[in-house]
C-alpha cells in the first residue's frame, strides 16, 4: 500500500513538473510566439491556437529526444545525491543564462505584415511545426529543465509518460492563454508591448533560475 501510495506522489509530481516543462519552453517570444501573435490578431484566434499546436508537437518531438539521450546518463548519476546536487545546479545554470539571452532578445524584429491569406488551420499548424523543429537549440533547454527538476526517473515509465503528456498540456496551456490574452486586447497590442512581455517573461525565467539554484543549495525542494 505504501509502494502505490509513493508509486502515486511520484506520478503527480512527474504531472506537476511537466506542465512546468511546458510553459516555461513555449513563453518566451521566439519566432513562434511572434507568429502566434501576429495570427491571433489579423487572421482569429483558432488560427493563433492551430500556431500553438504546431508548436507543441515540435516541442514534444524533442522533449523525448531529450529524455531518450539523457536516460542512460540519468541512470548513471541520479542514484548519487551529489551528482543529483551538481545536475540541478547545471541546470539552473543552464536556465538562468537561457534567461538572460531572453531579456537581451528583440522580439520586434520578427513582426511582419499579413500576406492577407489566411491558409487553413491545418497549413498554419504544419508552418509553426515546420518553424520551431528547425530551432534544435531547445535541447539545451529541455536539457537544463530536466536537470533541474530531475524529470527523468528511470523505472517510473508510466509517471514517466505522465509527465511528457504533461509537458504538451503545460504548453497547449500557454498558447491557450496567450491567444486569449491577445484576443481581448489586439487593439492595443504592438511591437512594442511584445517587447514587454517578452522581459517580463526573461525576469520570471531568471527569478525562476535564481529560486531553484538557491533552493538547491540550502536543500529546499518543492520535489523530491
Amino acid at each position: 500500500m505504501t509502494a502505490v501510495f509513493a508509486d502515486y506522489i511520484s506520478t503527480f509530481q512527474l504531472m506537476l513538473k511537466g506542465l512546468l516543462i511546458g510553459i516555461i519552453c513555449s513563453a518566451p517570444m521566439g519566432p513562434v510566439g511572434i507568429l502566434c501573435i501576429q495570427r491571433t490578431i489579423q487572421k482569429g484566434r483558432n488560427y493563433g491556437l492551430a500556431t500553438g499546436v504546431g508548436a507543441v508537437v515540435s516541442d514534444l518531438f524533442y522533449a523525448l529526444i531529450t529524455g531518450g539521450g539523457m536516460l542512460p546518463f540519468m541512470m548513471e548519476f541520479i542514484d548519487n545525491e551529489q551528482n543529483l546536487f551538481y545536475l540541478k545546479i547545471l541546470g539552473a545554470v543552464m536556465l538562468f543564462g537561457f534567461g538572460v539571452w531572453l531579456w537581451r532578445s528583440d522580439p520586434r524584429k520578427g513582426f511582419r505584415q499579413s500576406s492577407g491569406n489566411k491558409g487553413t488551420l491545418l497549413t498554419n499548424a504544419i508552418s509553426a511545426f515546420g518553424i520551431t523543429v528547425s530551432n534544435p537549440l531547445i535541447i539545451f533547454l529541455f536539457i537544463a529543465l530536466f536537470n533541474m527538476f530531475t524529470f527523468v526517473i528511470p523505472g517510473n515509465w508510466f509517471g514517466t509518460a505522465v509527465g511528457y503528456l504533461s509537458i504538451g498540456a503545460g504548453a497547449m496551456l500557454w498558447w491557450y492563454g496567450l491567444t486569449y490574452v491577445i484576443t481581448q486586447m489586439k487593439r492595443n497590442i504592438g511591437p512594442r508591448e511584445v517587447l514587454y512581455l517578452n522581459r517580463t517573461i526573461g525576469t520570471i525565467v531568471l527569478s525562476v533560475a535564481v529560486l531553484y539554484a538557491s533552493m538547491t543549495i540550502f536543500h529546499l525542494s518543492l520535489f523530491k
